[in-house]
């Protein structure tokens, strides 16, 4: 099931590709754009990570953090990072766990991989409580970036 406006965002604490741990908790006080993708290196996560690197001054200026999680491990996000110049973290959901507890999770994925992060985008105001949240069917397709903003805006 997921998460839907108004509720209180699970705690995560997950590896960043920095290979250092990172919980929601260290983004109290700020806004937290959270986006999950399905895979590091595919077309459209790429497109989804770029329209936020390419936005992310806009993010700072408001207050707001950007976090992007997925299954893939510490050192696959650690390379997509550094050859999409990233600014943000990319943290791994290798374990499953955080992906199944924001209900943006496919069972069974494209190719009959099992396990894998659906797309999808959530607003986490600075206390805690989800004010935007996405989930996509459709792996191809893109989150509202402009309802994002919105949101974050206020």
């Amino acid at each position: 099931m997921s998460l839907k406006v108004g509720d209180k965002a699970p705690d995560f604490k997950l590896v960043s590709s920095e290979l250092k741990e990172v919980s929601l908790s260290d983004y109290k006080g700020k806004k937290l754009v959270l986006h999950f993708f399905p895979l590091a290196f595919t077309g459209t996560c790429t497109t989804q990570l770029c329209t936020m690197r390419d936005s992310f001054g806009y993010y700072e200026g408001m207050n707001a953090a950007v976090v992007a999680i997925s299954v893939d491990s510490p050192f696959a996000l650690g390379k997509f990072k550094e050859e999409q110049f990233y600014q943000f973290p990319l943290l791994s959901d290798f374990n499953k766990e955080i992906s199944q507890a924001y209900g943006t999770f496919y069972e069974e994925f494209v190719l009959n991989l099992k396990g894998v992060s659906k797309r999808s985008a959530f607003v986490i105001d600075e206390e805690g409580i989800i004010k935007y949240a996405e989930v996509l069917e459709v792996a191809t397709d893109l989150p509202d970036f402009e309802a994002i903003k919105k949101v974050i805006a206020g």
